[in-house]
């Protein structure tokens, strides 16, 4: 079995794969301070509660962004799976074609997601990520190479940016609103955070379809894809497990 590992900023997102079908994935808090052991004993824990034979786990890799914890998860790997990870870094064959200015800053999130998006859905694409520290528009034409994108803040920080710098406004759930005019507190912050960044989405889809192309399809991921999704047509797909797709097929790339 096969064990990717998505560490983002905020949150890691693993999952396990027997041959090409994910048996089960989990998100958990990024945390810098955690020690590989607390990594490892966190990691059995929850292949244990899905029923899963750490023992099976045989192969992993790794796409990570918070260069601190890559060692972190590398020492897990070796210690507790008896596995040398492979890192999605510059070297690895990908089977992408990047034409960023400076490919090599392109996350290796970013780049997984792409691989997948091409395999499961063609090309041109636009694949956006709406996770809690960034939202993140990777732009892919149509001979399936990867031009670039956008990045703005993510949903929950700059929420959460909101609710720390303004004195009498307070953290709410993101709920949708009954209507755009919010007649309180509350509801007026549910509508400027949700409505907001769906003007967001579709304000940056739309530049990004006059270059690409109308027939370009948007592919939705992370973890506020869905509730973003359900407020626009912009949003063809939402495909949560498709970092770990990418990076299931990278492995595949790289096996021999």
């Amino acid at each position: 079995m096969l064990l990717t590992l998505d560490v983002g900023n905020t949150i890691v997102t693993a999952g396990v794969y027997e041959n090409d079908r994910l048996s089960a994935t989990w998100r958990f808090a990024t945390d810098v301070e955690k020690l590989p052991d607390e990594y490892g004993v966190l990691a059995l824990s929850l292949l244990q509660h899905e029923g899963i034979d750490p023992n099976l786990v045989t192969e992993a890799i790794i796409a990570c962004v918070v260069p601190d914890l890559e060692p972190s998860f590398d020492q897990m790997c070796r210690r507790y799976f008896k596995t040398t990870p492979l890192h999605v870094t510059a070297g690895v064959k990908t089977g992408l074609r990047i034409l960023y200015d400076t490919p090599r800053e392109v996350g290796a999130d970013r780049v997984a997601g792409a691989v997948a998006a091409i395999r499961r859905y063609g090309t041109p694409l636009i694949v956006v990520d709406l996770d809690t520290t960034a939202t993140v528009f990777d732009a892919i034409n149509k001979e399936g190479e990867y031009l670039g994108g956008a990045i703005s803040p993510g949903l929950g920080i700059a929420s959460e940016a909101l609710f720390r710098r303004a004195a009498k406004l307070y953290r709410v759930e993101l709920d949708r609103p009954k209507s755009a005019i919010g007649r309180n507190t509350i509801t007026a912050i549910q509508s400027g955070i949700l409505f907001g960044y769906v003007g967001l989405i579709e304000g940056i889809v739309m530049r990004m379809k006059a270059e690409l192309g109308e027939d370009t399809r948007v592919i939705g991921t992370g973890g506020y894809s869905a509730i973003i999704a359900r407020e626009t047509d912009v949003i063809d797909k939402v495909d949560q497990d498709l970092t770990l797709e990418g990076l299931r097929l990278i492995h595949e790339l790289n096996k021999g």
